[in-house]
């Protein structure tokens, strides 16, 4: 049997549902982190190939591999393995209860978690700053700066931040030091912007919502904003913009955006409210995202519908 005959019969041999499981789980992260596969094998060590079989379900890893891959994606070795929440009963039982339950029911389960578990009262400035998150090409910085000036309030850029703190491009933090300290930068950077402006129009980098911490920090203390737009639109402004990064010289590069945003889609949809500025010009999309921030904020701050 040559090698084409060994890889055939492999990937028709039946697969272990944990080790399924397993290959989505590393998909679904390295998707949400903006991550190619190529990517991941390097930053974690890890070969291309065994990363290949591991994500496809067909190959079986070390722990050491294991947890190789959880330090690159910023997660725990058990949040890629398994439900953190399965370490106690009372986390079974939570699980348990929103097992197959719908959409309008865990979003209702969700915000309820939220009150319960809040520390305090809503933050009443979190409508004073708004903030926009998207991918690349999404026009959160365009956008936000028109809105900024027509509001008379500062635009800030989450990536000019770190570039401040870190003394050197968002780009040469991760070649230097690794996303991991790529992460602490973002949290820190956010952090200062909130301290120090009570309001503003903030532009936010595209994979910060893959981050727990910090996009709940955000969402908490921002009224926030998905700008959505199709993957084709996206990929046109971002050439427009002259820079295909991380995706320069791919010939998969369109196939690379489609899987980022399909990993991300469920985190930007935790915003307040998304606006599609697809087919539309700048003054169109400027104009539609205007309004819809005015009638937004009045109906939250108001109360409007109690």
């Amino acid at each position: 049997m040559n090698s084409s005959q060994t890889a055939a019969a492999a990937a028709a041999a039946p697969k272990e549902p944990v080790l399924v499981a397993l290959g989505e789980r590393i998909r679904l992260l390295r998707a949400r982190r903006g991550m190619t596969r190529r990517d991941l094998a390097h930053q974690s060590n890890v070969s291309e190939r065994h990363l290949a079989n591991l994500e496809m379900g067909t190959g079986n890893a070390s722990v050491l591999v294991l947890e190789q891959l959880a330090q690159t994606l910023g997660c725990s070795l058990a949040a890629l393995v398994s439900d953190p929440l399965t370490c106690s009963p009372e986390g079974e039982q939570i699980l348990e209860l929103l097992r197959d339950q719908p959409p309008a029911a865990l979003q209702l389960a969700l915000e309820t978690l939220k009150q319960s578990l809040s520390s305090g009262p809503a933050d009443p400035s979190r409508y004073r700053r708004i903030a926009l998150i998207g991918l690349r090409g999404a026009g959160k910085s365009t956008l936000g700066k028109m809105l900024a000036d027509a509001m008379g309030l500062p635009f800030v850029e989450i990536t000019r931040e770190i570039e401040h703190i870190a003394g050197c491009k968002p780009s040469e933090v991760h070649a230097l030091y690794g996303a991991t300290a790529y992460r602490r930068y973002e949290f820190r950077a956010l952090e200062e912007v909130l301290k120090r402006e009570a309001e503003a129009v903030i532009a936010s980098p595209g994979g910060l919502v893959s981050e727990t911490r910090t996009f709940n920090l955000l969402l908490s203390r921002c009224f926030t904003v998905w700008l959505r737009a199709t993957p084709e639109d996206h990929m046109q402004r971002v050439i427009e913009q002259g820079d295909l990064r991380p995706m320069a010289g791919r010939s998969e590069a369109m196939d690379d955006l489609r899987r980022i945003l399909a990993g991300r889609s469920e985190l930007y949809a935790r915003a307040d409210v998304s606006y599609d500025t697809s087919g539309k010009t700048l003054k169109q999309s400027y104009r539609g995202l205007r309004d819809l921030l005015a009638a937004s904020v009045e109906h939250a701050t108001t109360g409007a519908g109690d």
